[in-house]
């Protein structure tokens, strides 16, 4: 039998160790030069005139929301197809979550349901939207953007799974993921199984100054960061805590890793690229399993590469007893206990609670041998035939 084939995994190499063993002979652990190395260096990857590294992920989700005031009874807009922490982050502010269920083809926010959702409530009912980049698919932020500012809305990009992807703007200029034209802020993680690792890690991108500068602030304790903002500067050695904020800190090794990673941002996506051509190709002649959408106008970063199929218990217990751990991405937000008891229930969102049922990721990550993916499709066909 093949040896155990993951659905996603990390890809470190001897450059990638050399960099952090650098960091770790050097002066700095944490709170050194290369966390604005590595900012620098991602925003200019993605576009963007900023970034701010922090700790993780939902590090990152919870001060944007911060950042933008979501305050206790504010009513924000989320999709239910992503991992937890994308709502769980309004409600550390206190806020509300609302869901908008998902377009069937793209599996993100479905733009007409959030503006009847929109238009059903008065204006200024809503405070903003956190749409998530789903397995890689960005969405078009255009549109996005069109509504929010009908509305008046805030966005979050929640693009954890999509540093690389682009999309064709509706005048065909090539949009990235995270670059902020079109958003207030924009996340990212660098859990191992993502495009860039760091072990845990996240990113916020923007080009306002002013968030940026709130988000500094937020990581550290509601530190001061600039000396031209403080209410009074007693000399070299003062500091003020004006805000309430956290310890969401990332490492200068860490940092180093992230760098070292980034630099191969563009081949892991060349590697996912033709892992899902081969995917769809061998999936092509058998209705029984639905591949991935992709519009001509968009490039998908493929952090995932989710099908759907009729029997997804069946075929995943088949692939795991083969040693192929296929995992689901995921189970909808919306019906997890704790938001069950916020009010919402089964029946709320019929397309994604439809996906849930059929949805299997299928390995993949940059290091996925030909052997290993053959044997993977394999299986696939034999369970289906």
């Amino acid at each position: 039998m093949m040896k155990k084939i993951p659905y996603g995994h990390q890809y470190i190499t001897d450059e990638d160790i050399q960099a952090i063993v650098e960091v770790l002979k050097s002066d700095f652990m944490t709170q050194g030069p290369k966390i604005a190395e590595f900012e620098q260096a991602f925003a200019k990857h993605v576009g963007a005139k900023y970034a701010v590294a922090v700790s993780n992920g939902t590090a990152a989700l919870h001060i944007s929301a911060m950042a933008l005031g979501v305050r206790p009874g504010d009513n924000v807009i989320v999709t239910p197809l992503t991992f937890v922490a994308s709502a769980n982050c309004v409600r550390y502010c206190g806020g509300n979550v609302c869901f908008c269920d998902i377009d069937p083809d793209t599996f993100l926010m479905d733009l007409n349901k959030l503006e009847a959702m929109l238009a059903a409530k008065p204006k200024g009912y809503y405070k903003g939207v956190i749409p998530v980049d789903f397995a890689g698919y960005p969405i078009h932020a255009d549109g996005l953007r069109q509504i929010a500012d009908r509305y008046g809305l805030w966005i979050i990009e929640d693009a954890c799974h999509a540093p690389g992807a682009t999309f064709l703007d509706k005048n065909g200029k090539k949009q990235q993921a995270g670059s902020g034209v079109f958003t207030n802020l924009t996340v990212f993680s660098f859990h191992p199984v993502k495009h860039v690792a760091t072990g845990e890690g996240g990113m916020i991108t923007t080009n306002d100054p002013e968030l940026q500068y709130k988000l500094r602030c937020y990581r550290s304790h509601g530190i001061a960061q600039d000396s031209s903002k403080l209410r009074e500067n007693r000399g070299c050695w003062y500091y003020e805590m004006q805000e309430l904020g956290f310890n969401y800190r990332i490492t200068d090794f860490q940092c180093a890793l992230g760098l070292s990673q980034l630099k191969r941002l563009d081949w892991s996506l060349e590697c996912r690229q033709k892992i899902a051509e081969k995917y769809n190709c061998a999936f092509a002649d058998y209705p029984q399993i639905k591949t991935p959408f992709v519009a001509k106008d968009v490039y998908h970063a493929y952090h995932l590469y989710v099908i759907e199929i009729e029997d997804r218990k069946g075929l995943i217990d088949y692939l795991r007893a083969n040693n192929i751990f296929a995992q689901v991405h995921y189970e909808p937000v919306h019906l997890m206990p704790y938001y069950q008891d916020l009010g919402n229930k089964r029946g709320d969102l019929p397309v994604v609670e439809h996906y849930s049922q059929h949805c299997l990721s299928l390995p993949m990550f940059p290091t996925l041998t030909e052997k290993e993916q053959d044997y993977v499709i394999t299986k696939v066909l034999e369970f289906i035939k």
